[in-house]
């Protein structure tokens, strides 16, 4: 559970406004609504709002990979989350 304690360092912190922390809470609101449409499917109103979050994260973590390459490969791999595709 390396993630967990991962994200309870980062969730701690008083910086609120970095990327990183960002991310995880992000991350955390995303696999909240995911567990929540398996159980409605049909709410589209959340589905949107999923969607949104998606793309913030995303864009936050573009702007991390092109700042900081090492703290962006740190921070997916905690997460256990893909990598994003260049374009």
């Amino acid at each position: 559970m390396v993630k967990n304690s991962f994200i309870s360092v980062i969730s701690q912190e008083e910086n609120k406004g970095s990327v990183e922390f960002q991310v995880v809470s992000f991350t955390n609101k995303i696999r909240r609504l995911t567990s929540h449409l398996e159980l409605h499917k049909k709410d589209y109103l959340s589905q949107r709002g999923l969607r949104k979050i998606l793309g913030k994260r995303q864009r936050l973590l573009a702007y991390l990979s092109k700042k900081n390459r090492v703290r962006y490969k740190e921070l997916i791999g905690q997460l256990d989350i893909r990598e994003t595709k260049t374009r």
